[in-house]
Parts: C-alpha cells; structure tokens; sequence
C-alpha cells in the first residue's frame, strides 16, 4: 500500500461519553445493488420464472422458491433470518412500513458508499470514476482515534473502494480489485489465494471475484486482528446488470453463507466474542421488474434509492424488523458506527444524526 503524508486538522475530532458499550469491534459489510425486495421477500416470479433472466428456472425454483415470502427469504438467506433477524435488527421492509432511502441524488455506487462512509452527499460526486475521495470518512476518523490508529482496515470487490475511502490520504490500507496481498510474512493461505487471483478468469475485468475477496479479509482479520473492518462484496450488482437473475441470486445466497461464516469466527475469537457489532447494508437499491428495469439502477430508473441496513451486536436490541415512523437514510450509517463505538464523528462537513433504536439506551 502507497503512505502519503497528510496535515488532517485535529480539531474535527472529538470523543463523547455516551452509555457504556459493550461494542469494541466493528465490522461494516456491503452488498452491491441487492434489492430490499429480495432481503425481504426472496426470490421474485416475475423473475425468476423468466427464462430471460433465468436461465436453469427448474434449479433456481428448487433452490429458491416456496408459496410465502418469508419461506422464501429464508431460503435466500439463512443467516439473515434465523440470525440476525432473532437477535439484532432488520430495517426496509416497505411492505412492513420500514422505509430506508438514499439521500444522494445518483443511485448509483460511488455516491452510495461514500454516503455510506461520509454521512454526507456531495453533490460533486456524481460519477464512479476511480478518483480520491475528498471528505472525511467515518473509517478515516475512527482511525484518527488512539485507540483505533492502525487498526482500520478494508477488502473489496470493486477496484474503486480505495479511491472512495481515500487509502492515499487516510492511511487506512484497502485491497481491492485485482490487488494480491502484499507483505514479507505471507500465509500459505494468502499465497494460495494470490495465486488464484493472478490465474483465474474474472469475468469482471479489473474487479475479481467476491470469494477472493472474502477469503483474503478473512485472512486478514485472523491475522492482524483489526477493530474496525470494512468488507464490500459487488457480484450482486454485476450479474444484475448482466441479466442474470440466476447468479444475482445465487451470489446472495453466497455473501449470506460468508457472514455466517465470518460471524462464527468472530465469535470463537477472546476479542471478538460478545464485544462485535457487525452492519449490513447495500449501496443502491434497482428496478422492481423486467419492465421496470430490474438491470438497471440511477436517476432513470424508478424507486431504486430504496435500500435495507443490518445490524447485530451487543448493543443492539433484539427486535428483528423494525417498523420507522419516519424514513431513514444512508447518511445516517456512519455516525451510528461511529456511535457504536462511543464516539460522536466530526469533521470538516456535516453529518448525518445516529440511528436511535440500533444502540441500547
């Protein structure tokens, strides 16, 4: 990873004392362009019985499909719905009046994440072009912090993550893309995994695969035991915008088994275990049908700034779908990770308020 030195003005930084939290860890995981409508209600006929966009609809139907949707979902994702939903908190279901917006005016990804990431739209931000990210993110400033410095870190599909969390200027290392781990104390398995990258076809040009990137962030975390870990997956949105409902689904299904997976360790781990608060969200929600653009996403297609957020931790009330009386927003993310862990995130720009009902009182 390239370090450049930057003068960060200090005085953005400040510390609060909120009720104790139990939450010394965090783990912020993103799922490119997954819909609400499929956290939620699973497979969709309009979809999957759609040769179109279906390919193998007798394998997917068997797979995916059942007569309600809460059978459906819970095919889908296993870990989402007889975890998380049991023992932390589920926000977008707009069939059950839990709304979830974007408050950019792009729906699309580079917007999403550093909204995600910032608590702030920048309207100068309106490409996905690989370019630095000039606001403060909630990771910046978290490992601005002593007790975090050094121990904020990133995997990602998407080559442009880095660039939206701004590696260069916040030291916070982020491999992404085609990058192989790097370092003189490589695990067999980080090898192994390199080795992989370098050999194996991706069908996405300069972005792998999200196995890749799972197993080198897991890796990583069980090597060098960061406090704060931004894992972002993207073959969701990629077979989406293929058409290929089939993998969209499968691909879910798949980001879903490695939470599971991922949740596991943690819990195994002394500094993990009961001191972990994991939040799971997507950066742009897409079209509700074939007709209505389901590939697509941005201004021209309709409804696609509905998005869904998770959360599970020690600090999290166990209500499972949660009903808002008011909409939230994706701005409103990263001063709740940041709140997570007793801190109120300040700096050069404004911030969106906290989640409320999230954190324990």
């Amino acid at each position: 990873m390239k370090k450049v030195l930057l003068s960060i003005s200090f005085f953005w930084v400040f510390t609060v004392a909120y009720t104790q939290r139990q939450t010394e860890n965090i783990i912020l995981i993103t799922t490119d362009g997954l819909r609400w409508q499929e956290v939620f209600g699973g497979a969709d006929s309009s979809l999957l019985f759609d040769a179109t966009y279906t390919s193998d609809t007798a394998k997917l139907k068997k797979q995916f499909w059942a007569n309600t949707p809460q059978e459906r979902r819970q095919k889908l994702l296993p870990f989402f719905w007889e975890t998380i939903a049991k023992q932390g908190q589920l926000y977008g279901n707009r069939w059950n009046d839990s709304r979830m917006n974007i408050s950019n005016t792009y729906w699309f990804s580079y917007p999403g994440y550093s909204e995600i990431l910032c608590g702030y739209v920048d309207d100068q931000i309106n490409s996905n072009d690989s370019k630095d990210n000039p606001n403060t993110t909630v990771l910046e400033f978290i490992n601005q912090q002593p007790k975090y410095k050094g121990k904020v870190a990133g995997y990602a599909t998407w080559d442009v993550i880095p660039h939206i969390v701004n590696e260069k200027r916040s030291g916070i290392p982020v491999n992404a893309g085609h990058e192989a781990v790097s370092g003189t104390n490589l695990t067999e398995r980080e090898k192994l995994l390199n080795e992989i990258q370098e050999k194996l076809p991706s069908p996405w040009g300069m972005t792998r695969q999200d196995f890749i990137t799972y197993y080198m962030a897991k890796e990583y975390i069980q090597k060098n035991k960061p406090k704060v870990f931004f894992l972002s997956f993207d073959e969701t949105d990629d077979y989406a915008h293929a058409g290929k409902y089939d993998n969209y689904l499968q691909t879910a299904h798949m980001v879903d088994a490695f939470i599971a997976d991922l949740w596991q360790y943690l819990q195994s781990q002394p500094q993990y275990k009961g001191k972990t608060t994991i939040v799971l969200t997507t950066d742009h929600g897409r079209g509700h049908t074939p007709k209505a653009r389901w590939k697509d996403h941005g201004t021209k297609t309709p409804d696609c700034f509905q998005i869904w957020m998770g959360a599970m931790g020690p600090d999290t009330p166990a209500l499972g779908e949660v009903k808002t009386e008011k909409v939230l927003f994706q701005n409103q993310i990263a001063q709740t990770l940041a709140h997570f862990l007793g801190l109120d995130f300040k700096c050069e720009h404004p911030v969106g308020e906290a989640i409320p009902t999230v954190l324990k009182k």
